[in-house]
């Protein structure tokens, strides 16, 4: 039963990072549309931003979440005494943040300019690096 829990949550996982991944990108190209003054392309993005959010990364983040509860409670006796899964449990906590930091950047598009795409395209790091470091800690399991 465990290994269907964690295949299952490693799905919505990589479905959930994928959002991450590309939604920053689109972020980046949204701007440039602006900036070049091309309303249909900016609507084109607000559609295709919308979209990525609401039918892949909001599931694919609650089942991520949920499946990662319910693993954490059939090995209570033995993840809620390691080190690893509580800095996990933070990392995931900052993803979350970058997946609601991103709603935000959605919102502020439609009204106004939005960052520069430098901003964009640093905040794209972000969502890999911290996935990396949970994969470690999760495998390799350090401390």
């Amino acid at each position: 039963m465990i290994a269907w829990l964690v295949a299952f949550h490693l799905i919505a996982a990589f479905l959930w990072f994928s959002g991450l991944f590309y939604l920053p990108r689109l972020f980046k190209y949204h701007v440039v549309t602006l900036r070049q003054g091309d309303e249909q392309g900016a609507r084109r993005f607000e559609v295709m931003e919308r979209q990525l959010y609401r039918v892949v990364m909001n599931p694919a983040m609650y089942a991520t979440l949920g499946l990662g509860v319910l693993l954490a409670i059939v090995q209570y006796h033995y993840v809620l005494s390691a080190p690893w899964f509580w800095v996990k449990l933070v990392l995931v906590i900052l993803l979350i943040g970058c997946h609601h930091m991103c709603k935000a950047f959605m919102r502020k598009l439609r009204t106004t300019q939005g960052k520069p795409r430098l901003f964009y395209k640093i905040f794209s790091m972000i969502p890999p690096i911290i996935m990396g470091a949970i994969v470690v800690l999760t495998i390799v399991q350090p401390f």
